[in-house]
């Protein structure tokens, strides 16, 4: 076996051993683009050498899904199998753990009718409403990673050679994911989440009531913490009673605003994939809570589509907080890739909240939430506001002011 194989071994035993943590006679469901067959399958027989009762699979194909958008009538979107929609139940209810591989063309929906796209998620957000809540308040373990394909590998390294992108591809997600080849990636990762709970441990002791954010490249934006709100990063908790990890790789920290508070201007600092779509060069300008003015220099109709989806689609639902001096930023690299992207910039996120990150919010119904000033809505879709220069203050109840990130970076704490 050569290095790489060993690699990507040790990556699939990481999903298993610390992303889902699986444990004995528990059930893995694979979510997974038939591109990623091979590792999806690696990751199947991790899971049985762990002790896995079973693993079953989601497979997609976007290029199939590309077809069906382009040439089916819109009234099809509207319908959501009800037999997928009892298959995530039926796991749910069993107590499975679930992986998604997230590895997609990052503008292969671009030419798609935006309608077309808005109805198909209303249809499968509606169906698939209550497996979402149970998953953000992490009534199951999930977690997220990804591998290369060659289409998302071009898009990262246009200049190279498909054989060449897709190894810089993989060489730069083993870095992200902590896997050099040597050292014990589960060790590694256990450091790192420990770290990562010390920051959110800070930001929990300061009960901060808002924050206030502003760079050069022209945010200029305040938004509030309702009362309890929790800061969480790392290692989450699962109704089960497991340690898992939601997102590989990870670097933030975050929390959920009061969905009424967010106010003034925010620029992108990255693009954001959205559906297949690039939206570039984002600026929106938020009163009360809500985005009253969205603008985009590419994909205007992604990005009004967004925020049409949903009344809590215009409101924000995540307060997340990244180095700019972190791994995945300082590779340099635009992946194009939400789930990378998103951890190499501090980011907010359109729609829905995580009930979690609020005290007793995980046994809250959806009244109570909102009159929390939780945010609700059928999407969750983070977009990155980090840049070297960001200043954030924190705001205490009785108007001091705490710095918090100085030139892009924490401070020390």
């Amino acid at each position: 076996m050569d290095n790489f194989e060993n690699m990507l071994s040790e990556y699939a035993r990481l999903v298993v051993k610390v992303g889902v943590n699986l444990q004995q006679d528990q059930r893995l469901v694979i979510s997974s683009p038939i591109e990623c067959a091979d590792f999806a399958r690696l990751i199947a027989k991790e899971a049985f050498a762990a002790g896995a009762w079973d693993v079953s699979y989601n497979w997609s194909d976007e290029k199939a899904a590309k077809i069906r958008y382009e040439m089916g009538r819109k009234e099809i979107f509207e319908e959501f199998p009800q037999w997928l929609q009892d298959k995530y139940m039926y796991n749910s209810d069993k107590g499975s753990a679930f992986v998604s591989i997230h590895a997609s063309d990052p503008e292969i929906f671009k030419n798609v009718d935006p309608e077309k796209l808005l109805t198909a998620q209303r249809a499968s957000g509606n169906a698939l409403a209550e497996y979402r809540r149970r998953m953000m308040n992490n009534e199951n373990c999930w977690c997220v990673v990804s591998i290369p394909t060659l289409s998302w590998a071009k898009k990262v390294f246009a200049l190279y050679k498909d054989e060449v992108a897709v190894r810089k591809l993989w060489e730069a997600i083993f870095a992200t994911v902590r896997i050099d080849g040597a050292n014990d990636p589960v060790e590694a990762w256990q450091k790192h989440t420990d770290f990562l709970q010390k920051a959110a441990d800070f930001l929990n002791a300061q009960n901060f009531v808002s924050l206030k954010y502003k760079n050069e490249l022209g945010t200029d934006f305040s938004i509030g913490l309702p009362e309890g709100h929790i800061w969480a990063g790392g290692a989450e908790w699962s109704a089960y009673g497991t340690r898992f990890v939601a997102n590989m790789p990870t670097e933030e920290v975050f929390t959920l605003p009061d969905m009424n508070s967010a106010n003034g201007v925010v620029c992108a600092s990255k693009p954001l994939v959205y559906h297949g779509q690039l939206i570039e060069n984002m600026k929106l300008t938020f009163e009360n809570g809500k985005v009253i003015k969205a603008e985009a220099t590419a994909g205007q109709e992604a990005l009004d589509s967004l925020l049409a989806t949903d009344e809590g689609a215009v409101r924000l639902g995540e307060v997340a907080l990244v180095p700019y001096d972190s791994p995945i930023s300082n590779t340099g690299i635009l992946f194009y890739n939400t789930l990378f992207d998103e951890n190499a910039a501090c980011h907010l996120a359109f729609g829905k909240a995580y009930p979690t990150c609020i005290q007793g919010g995980d046994k809250m119904d959806k009244l109570e939430l909102a009159q929390h000033g939780v945010n609700d809505s059928l999407v969750h879709e983070d977009f990155m506001i980090g840049t070297a220069d960001l200043s954030i203050v924190g705001v205490k109840a009785d108007g001091t002011e705490v710095p918090v990130f100085v030139n892009g970076n924490f401070v020390e704490f």
